[in-house]
């Protein structure tokens, strides 16, 4: 399955095929998330679900549509240079259908059974599943074909978010218990009858922030799994920038400032297809040049200058002078169209409208051992759409899920009500099984797949 031709018939069907995969994930992601944002205006009546889920939607919307691009290269950029991007133009089918389907495929299961679980989680499983199938198909190290520094920045920003929201939804619930003294806050609902003015207001600002920071922080990764596939596929279209050629023109000067850096701290003979790619990038100009190969080379280089930038044995000087060269070439390689944006923000909040039930049941009444209060519910909103917002503009992919679930808990043990532990260990389970199921999984079906 690795050697369609580009822009044949099969190519072409692959297209097809990983376009419907990534778009019913991210379709998926949306319904499977939304909860998070919806559970407590539509726990507490303050707005009928119909208009909730749309509201959310359209705010999930919003923010992939505003929000940037480091998140989905931050992810995909833990696959192996000769996999994100191969040098031969060979579309890389089996990493997305490995891809998607492992992701897609563990997030229904979790659905189903009503249990949070992180799309986030499942995504960058698959991605390390892919890298060390990689690495067993090329019998190399597992330890040089997957960029472990970048999996433990992603995978400390994935376990520290939600002990931020645990404490910091339970501290805030317990400033507010003592500086406001308004009864309503601190019941759950009694039948169908909704909130009062301002509870109800705070509610709805509270789902807004968690819906906007979701999508621009979700749709981000969406944003970079279609990257992967119409590069993947179609590398001869969208290898490159569109407007990229001004920088094309600095590449080979670049290149050759790179050139001492990764020859110096190569070590063993770890970074030879980054040294032989900087040499052909020395040669680069702008009116000779192949797309697929020179961005293959680009990120050869920019995985060599990575691990320049990371290696204790280089001086202060050498490590900012690598990971400024790598910011130069980087732009070249990593953006996003317009209707690729666009196409995200539609699957996520289309997605968003649907399927909201089980999961709003589960956070409403399953957590704690009492049912969710307006003031419980704002709280960890608060605290959630801060913590993933703060996230979605730094370049780290957080879990919706976890930290709204971890924020829940933590007003559920401010309020002294206790939580249920029952529900918890089959959230946890699911989020410590998450990574190495998927892992496995997308391991490999990518290993049968390529062979």
């Amino acid at each position: 399955m690795l050697h369609f031709a580009p822009y044949s018939t099969g190519s072409i069907l692959a297209l097809v095929l990983c376009f419907a995969l990534v778009c019913i994930f991210e379709f998926v992601n949306g319904f499977h998330d939304t909860a998070n944002a919806v559970a407590t205006v539509i726990y507490t009546r303050s707005l009928k679900p119909r208009t909730a889920v749309i509201w959310s939607g359209l705010m999930n919307f919003m923010g992939v549509v505003l929000g940037g691009i480091s998140v989905a290269y931050g992810l995909v950029e833990l696959l192996p240079a000769d996999v994100l991007s191969p040098p031969n133009g060979d579309p890389a089918v089996p990493m997305l259908i490995a891809l998607f389907g492992t992701a897609l495929a563990w997030n229904l299961f979790t659905w189903w059974f009503g249990i949070p679980n992180s799309s986030s989680h499942c995504v960058i499983g698959a991605l390390i599943g892919i890298a060390i199938g990689d690495a067993l198909l090329h019998t190399r190290a597992i330890g040089n074909s997957v960029d472990w520094s970048q999996i433990w920045k992603i995978l400390r920003a994935l376990a520290i978010s939600p002990l931020l929201g645990l404490i910091g939804a339970g501290g805030l619930y317990f400033i507010i218990r003592h500086l406001v003294h308004d009864p309503e806050l601190y019941q759950p609902p009694q039948g169908d009858k909704p909130t009062r003015g301002w509870v109800r207001g705070l509610l709805i600002l509270t789902c807004t922030g968690v819906s906007f920071s979701h999508g621009s922080n979700d749709g981000q990764k969406s944003i970079g799994l279609i990257m992967l596939t119409i590069i993947g596929i179609l590398p001869a279209t969208f290898a490159l920038a569109p407007d990229s050629t001004p920088q094309i023109s600095h590449i080979a000067q670049y290149a050759t400032d790179a050139a001492p850096l990764i020859t110096q701290y190569d070590h063993d003979g770890l970074r030879e297809e980054a040294i032989a790619s900087v040499n052909r990038l020395t040669q680069t100009t702008p009116d000779a040049l192949v797309p697929s190969q020179l961005r293959a080379d680009l990120y050869e280089v920019v995985a060599g200058l990575k691990a320049v930038s990371l290696n204790a044995e280089a001086s202060a000087h050498d490590r900012a002078t690598a990971k400024t060269l790598s910011n130069q070439l980087r732009p070249v390689v990593e953006y996003a169209p317009w209707w690729v944006r666009l196409l995200s923000a539609l699957c996520l909040g289309i997605g968003t409208m649907i399927g909201y039930r089980r999961i709003v049941h589960t956070l409403g009444e399953k957590i704690g051992n009492t049912h969710l209060t307006p003031a419980q519910g704002a709280s960890a909103e608060l605290v959630g759409a801060g913590l993933i917002a703060t996230a979605g503009y730094t370049g780290l992919p957080v879990s919706t899920t976890h930290i709204i679930t971890a924020g829940i808990a933590g007003t559920m043990l401010g309020s002294g009500s206790g939580i249920n532990r029952g529900m918890l260990v089959r959230i946890a389970l699911a989020w410590i099984f998450t990574l190495p199921v998927t892992i496995t999984i997308a391991a490999s079906l990518f290993y049968m797949l390529s062979w």
